[in-house]
């Protein structure tokens, strides 16, 4: 048995003991008269459309990966709804939205094991849904940007690694970057940053930490070999929950069943809808057949590009913002092929440049550049560049000490027989391939 293992589970047995002794606060369930019942049924659903990005998220990446890691590329990503929530109820909450230290940071002891977490309103922070409704919403946000990282270094990483990181980066890096852009405090909506559903938060920080795992981890050994996706229908069906989640995620975002979330329903609909028949056809100027994976690739990317500014542009500039944030990305995604970072499934080029071109358009049309606000479009992107070069740094580092405590890349034996096998012992089809069990044996294979 793995050290690792006994650790985490040591972990684990601490915080359900720590659980015993939370106080009862019954008075914190009872709704309070600033509740807004239609503000509460509206958040409830949306909380539920954006937890349904993960599993989309995990079958948009599962299929787009080789048939020997289908099922350790979708594990990669469903795992965080159970790592990030237990961080959030714990301290996560309170780090993102706790009290505020230096404009920085939340205070964990805020909510610590969601102390003070019920049925009542918060003015700042939710004042018409309870506390509660608005630390779960806020809790899928914080599960789904370590995920989308996990495309960058697919078909290579240590599971226990893996697991590691996700935590550090949920603690060192999303939760400050919630709380610089979300709380009433942080420094950069103190300075006027408009961040609507997580352009710079998400997008912009998994992009940017994609790219930083894609360096530090290295080439894949398979990287120059013939690539077949194994589940072309997964990665439409993974894209189509994406669409349908990213309802709640961006409308979601208003935190009222009002004229806002209407708006940032359109635009978010009209945003994808123009970004995926534009990759379709930007391809096809390119001499290329349109493809399905295009046409998945580029309605997430229109997705992403909106993501900042759902809720306050037009719907023609919705269009917009969505046509010019997918050529580039397009491009984006040519210019990285044709470099020596292995970002395995394009996440920096789709989710990095689609969220920082996103916020600077955000900064163009959101009471900036085009109402003569020269000083709102630079703000937008002096944030761009602080978020970026706080990412890369600290999730290098990240990279670097998880990699120190265990090995983040597998064996090349393992790479070669396939993360579902040789990390997880289970299997993606038909094909009976070599086993090995890599957690406890690397480089000893057996068949079967």
């Amino acid at each position: 048995m793995k050290k690792r293992w006994i650790i985490l589970m040591a972990i684990l047995v601490v915080i359900s003991v720590m659980g015993l002794f939370a106080p009862e606060q019954p008075e914190l369930w009872t709704v309070d008269s600033n509740v807004n019942n239609a503000d509460v049924a509206w958040m409830i659903t949306a909380t539920i459309f954006v937890l349904m990005m993960t599993p989309g998220l995990s079958l948009f990446y599962g299929g787009m990966v080789r048939q020997k890691n289908v099922i350790s590329t979708i594990l990669q990503s469903f795992i965080a709804m159970g790592v990030i929530s237990i961080i959030w109820v714990v301290f996560g909450f309170s780090l993102a939205f706790g009290d505020d230290i230096g404009s920085f940071v939340g205070n964990p002891a805020t909510f610590f094991m969601f102390d003070g977490v019920g049925a009542k309103t918060d003015p700042l922070l939710a004042p018409t849904i309870p506390l509660a409704l608005f630390a779960l919403f806020q809790m899928k946000f914080a599960i789904i940007t370590p995920s989308l990282i996990t495309g960058s270094f697919a078909e290579r990483v240590r599971f226990s690694g893996y697991l590691v990181f996700m935590m550090l980066f949920c603690i060192f890096v999303y939760c400050p970057l919630a709380h610089w852009t979300w709380h009433p405090d942080g420094f950069l909506r103190q300075m006027g940053v408009v961040d609507f559903a997580g352009g710079i938060v998400v997008h912009a920080s998994s992009g940017v930490a994609a790219l930083a795992g894609a360096i530090c981890l290295g080439k894949g050994t398979e990287q120059n070999s013939t690539h077949v996706p194994a589940n072309i229908p997964f990665v439409i069906l993974g894209a189509a929950m994406l669409w349908l989640g990213w309802f709640g995620f961006n409308a979601g975002s208003s935190l009222a069943a009002n004229g806002v979330a209407v708006k940032a329903f359109l635009n978010t609909n009209t945003a994808s809808a123009t970004a995926m028949m534009a990759w379709v056809v930007f391809d096809c100027l390119r001499g290329r057949k349109p493809s399905a994976m295009g046409a998945a690739i580029g309605a997430v990317v229109g997705l992403v590009a909106i993501t900042p500014s759902a809720g306050f542009v037009t719907v023609g500039e919705s269009i917009f913002i969505a046509l010019v944030t997918t050529i580039v990305c397009n491009v984006a995604v040519y210019w990285k092929n044709h470099t020596s970072v292995d970002d395995a499934l394009d996440v920096f080029p789709t989710h990095g440049v689609g969220g920082i071109l996103g916020t600077v358009l955000t900064g163009v049309f959101v009471h900036g550049l085009i109402d003569g606000h020269w000083d709102v479009f630079f703000i937008h992107i002096l944030a761009v560049i602080i978020v970026c070069v706080y990412t890369f740094v600290v999730t290098y580092a990240l990279y670097w000490l998880t990699n120190k405590m265990i090995p983040m890349r597998v064996s090349a034996n393992s790479e070669r027989i396939g993360l579902d096998i040789s990390q997880h012992d289970e299997q993606y089809g038909m094909v009976e391939p070599e086993r090995e069990l890599a957690e406890y044996s690397e480089g000893e294979v057996s068949s079967k």
